[in-house]
């Protein structure tokens, strides 16, 4: 037995609601951005993925057009940096509606470094940031679907592990489920991709 709900019965909110206690686990974007002024804005995202790795680009969605948005429209510029379970709260933090003058990195108490290539700030304690040149805002329904292109990658040291790569279990990655819910990594299972039969 299902409960059969046609999607064009459903509200804004209702389909909002049901989409987020859905789709889940959902990695946060913790997106940083610098408006024309210069005031830095940090705000978590968790319509967020990967789109292509040669070359690399990265996507979120904004529902509605939010500062975010807005800056990256008028710089070109952002950065996405990982979210953990230490940093939480000052994620959480980071999403309080607030105006435009308002600095996000002071809100929440974060430190910031300057990041490489762009000129939005990364937040320090982050892991792993992404900084991305804007390659694309396309305007679906009640959301902007931002691309970036990956320009530079900075990783921890203290995360990465003997392969060279960031570990899953020292970052400590944070995610959003529905309704309040987050959740860190729960139990881990290395499973390998079959590789076809030789002839």
């Amino acid at each position: 037995m299902r409960r059969e709900l046609p999607a064009h019965d459903l509200s804004s909110r209702e389909s909002h609601r049901l989409l987020t206690a859905s789709v889940l686990p959902r990695p946060i974007a913790w997106v940083s951005t610098r408006s024309r002024d210069g005031i830095d804005n940090l705000a978590p995202y968790s319509f967020f993925t990967a789109v292509s790795s040669d070359p690399p680009v990265l996507q979120f969605s904004s529902i509605g057009l939010k500062d975010t948005v807005r800056n990256i429209l008028d710089t070109g510029e952002f950065v996405i940096c990982v979210t953990t379970l230490d940093l939480m709260e000052q994620v959480n933090a980071t999403a309080e509606y607030v105006a435009p003058d308002v600095d996000e990195f002071a809100l929440a108490g974060l430190r910031r470094e300057a990041s490489a290539a762009v000129r939005p700030a990364r937040v320090a304690g982050a892991p792993v940031a992404f900084e991305c040149r804007m390659r694309s805002v396309c305007e679906i329904g009640n959301g902007h679907v931002v691309m970036g292109d990956v320009v530079h990658v900075a990783v921890a040291e203290s995360v990465v592990g003997d392969d060279g790569l960031p570990d899953a279990e020292l970052m400590r990655p944070v995610s959003r489920l529905g309704r309040n819910e987050w959740a860190g990594l729960g139990d881990l299972r290395r499973l390998y991709l079959p590789r076809p039969a030789r002839a």
